[in-house]
């Protein structure tokens, strides 16, 4: 006899990154460790029996929801923008955001668990989540069996070997603080854009850690334009 199989399920708390807008961010978690996240509970799971023993890993998994996309469905083929937008490949062999069920699975390196007043905080690094993501459950990576360095890959290899070069003044780069420098650099190196825009013409706006980053891209050159601090987020705490 079939059971309803139904699974509600509840976020456990949100993460804080410096990305208040999916337009950005990396396609793939750990690939800049740069990038620093909080991860805040809710009160219900603020107790430290929970967290005991998470110290002893380095890594772990992040089960989130694509928080973003709720309401906009799915399709059983989808366009990954590495591959410039019009190859098509099934959903489930693609970590698009558009899922039958709107998860996500990333895993982050765990700089320590601390606390914010009274509160419970993990530190991680290398997050590829927009800014207020919910997060479902959290597991400990785990080398010898999560780990395949001989597993074969398809058009993700793509992602992994593509770059740009970015150029951008001293004078526009010194609008950033010193310890966010690095990851925007990393990040936009990766190219923020979808695959088929090759308008060398066009300005891009990126929002990061509370800046507007404008740039251009011209054959493999990513350049700079302007950064301008976002007034609104300038009473903001930064992680």
């Amino acid at each position: 006899m079939r059971q309803d199989n139904t699974l509600c399920i509840k976020p456990i708390g949100y993460i804080r990154t410096d990305f208040p807008t999916k337009f950005g961010i990396p396609r793939q978690g750990g690939m800049i460790e740069e990038l620093k996240a909080e991860i805040h509970f809710e009160k219900e799971y603020q107790i430290p029996d929970a967290f005991r023993g998470m110290e002893e890993y380095s890594h772990l998994w992040l089960l989130w929801g694509f928080s973003a996309n709720v309401g906009a469905g799915w399709s059983p083929t989808v366009r990954p923008p590495r591959l410039g937008g019009n190859e098509r490949k099934g959903v489930f062999a693609t970590r698009s955001p558009f899922r039958p069920n709107p998860v996500g699975l990333s895993c982050v390196k765990l700089e320590k668990i601390g606390r914010q007043g009274e509160e419970i905080v993990l530190y991680v690094a290398g997050a590829d989540l927009m800014d207020g993501t919910p997060v479902y459950d959290i597991k400990p990576y785990i080398p010898y069996v999560d780990s395949y360095p001989d597993a074969q890959e398809s058009f993700t290899k793509q992602t992994r070997e593509y770059g740009l070069e970015v150029v951008v003044p001293d004078s526009v780069l010194d609008v950033i603080p010193v310890p966010k420098r690095e990851a925007l650099i990393k990040v936009l190196a990766m190219d923020p854009r979808p695959a088929y825009h090759q308008d060398e013409s066009r300005v891009y706006g990126m929002e990061f850690a509370g800046y507007d980053v404008r740039f251009k891209v011209k054959q493999e050159q990513l350049i700079v334009e302007q950064i301008v601090c976002l007034k609104v987020n300038q009473d903001k705490d930064s992680i």
